[in-house]
C-alpha cells in the first residue's frame, strides 16, 4: 500500500529493528495442515454466482432475506456477507457487522476471479495505514484518509503457532501479561467434541509481536471503532482462519484505529474484573486500560 511505515513526534522511540513486517501470516512447521484431499473451491460459472446460496464457499452462511431472480426467472436468495453494489458494494451487510458471525469467502481454490464480490479480505488492504506515536500508550495506528462502516481495514498478521508453542513463549516472557497483548488463539471453530480432529485439537495462536503487519500497533479500546471477524477461505482450513479487522462505524482520516482485546463489546465480565482488582492476591497480575473511554472497564484483563 506503500504505507509510510511510522511517525513519531512524541520522543525518541524508534520501532524494534527486529521487528518484521510481512503480508501474509506465517505457518510454523509443526502447525498441522488439512490435506489436500479435503481441500475444495466454488465452481460457480460466473463472479455474480458467488453471492448465493448456491455458491459452495457459503454453505455455512445464513441466508439474508433479499430475493431475487436468474437468468431463468428462478428465486434466489443472496447469502454472502458483504453489500453487492452502491456506494456500499463490498461492505459488510448490517447483519453480519452487528452479530460478528464468521465470515466465509471465495479463495484461490475456487473457480471465480480474483474479482469476485466475495474475496474482499482475499484480495487484502486497500487503505493506507500509519503507525504513529500516541502520548501515553506507545504505539498506535491511524489511516489518512477516511473508513466507512462495513469497510475491511486489514488483518491481523503473524506467526501461526501451536498452543503448546504459544503456552512455551507466554512463560519464557518477561511479563507474560504483555506477550498476551500480541497473541490471538484462532478458537472461532474450535471444538473438542468435533469429527474434524484439526478442530478437535487446541486451538492455534497468532503472535504478531517479531513478525506482523501495521495491525500489530492497533491498540485496545472499550469503545472501539473496529472489530475482529473470522474469515474462512477454503474450509479444510478453518483452524488457521483469518483475523480480519471491519470498521463498527464511520472512522474520520486520523482518527486512531482500536479494537477491543478481549473480543465483541459486552462479552467481559466488568464485574468480576472489578471483583479481582480487589483482591492483592490478583491485581498484581492484572494490565490496566489506558483507553480512556468513557465506558472504559479499568483493566483488560
Amino acid at each position: 500500500m506503500g504505507d509510510q511505515r511510522y511517525v513519531n513526534d512524541e520522543d525518541d522511540q524508534i520501532l524494534n529493528p527486529n521487528f518484521r513486517f510481512i503480508d501474509h501470516s506465517v505457518t510454523a512447521d509443526d502447525v498441522p495442515v488439512a490435506e489436500d484431499s479435503f481441500r475444495t473451491g466454488c465452481d460457480c460459472a460466473d463472479d455474480e454466482e458467488c453471492m448465493y446460496s448456491t455458491c459452495q464457499c457459503l454453505d455455512e452462511m445464513a441466508p439474508d432475506s433479499d430475493e431475487d431472480e436468474d437468468d431463468y426467472g428462478q428465486s434466489r436468495k443472496k447469502r454472502f456477507a458483504y453489500h453487492a453494489s452502491g456506494a456500499k458494494a463490498g461492505f459488510l451487510r448490517s447483519r453480519i457487522l452487528e452479530s460478528g458471525e464468521p465470515i466465509y469467502e471465495c479463495h484461490e481454490g475456487c473457480n471465480c476471479s480474483l474479482q469476485c464480490p466475495n474475496r474482499v479480505v482475499e484480495r487484502g488492504r486497500t487503505v493506507p495505514l500509519q503507525i504513529f506515536r500516541t502520548e501515553d500508550r506507545g504505539w498506535g495506528v491511524r489511516c489518512p484518509v477516511n473508513i466507512k462502516q462495513g469497510q475491511f481495514v486489514d488483518r491481523y498478521l503473524g506467526e501461526i503457532i501451536t498452543s503448546q508453542e504459544a503456552d512455551r513463549r507466554r512463560a519464557e516472557a518477561t511479563i507474560s501479561q504483555r506477550k498476551d497483548v500480541y497473541l490471538f488463539g484462532l478458537d472461532k471453530f474450535s471444538d473438542p467434541n468435533s469429527l474434524d480432529p484439526l478442530l478437535a485439537a487446541a486451538p492455534l495462536e497468532v503472535d504478531g509481536e517479531w513478525m506482523s503487519g501495521p495491525t500489530r500497533f492497533i491498540n485496545h479500546s472499550c469503545d472501539p471503532n473496529m472489530r475482529i471477524f473470522a474469515r474462512v477461505g477454503d474450509h479444510a482450513d478453518k483452524h488457521i482462519h483469518d483475523l480480519a479487522l471491519f470498521a463498527l462505524r464511520d472512522i474520520p482520516a486520523g482518527e486512531e484505529l482500536t479494537f477491543d482485546y478481549q473480543g465483541k463489546p459486552g462479552e467481559v465480565d466488568k464485574d468480576e474484573l472489578d471483583n479481582d482488582a480487589q483482591d492483592p492476591s490478583k491485581i498484581k497480575d492484572m494490565t490496566k486500560c489506558k483507553c480512556g473511554a468513557k465506558n472504559c472497564r479499568g483493566f483488560l484483563w
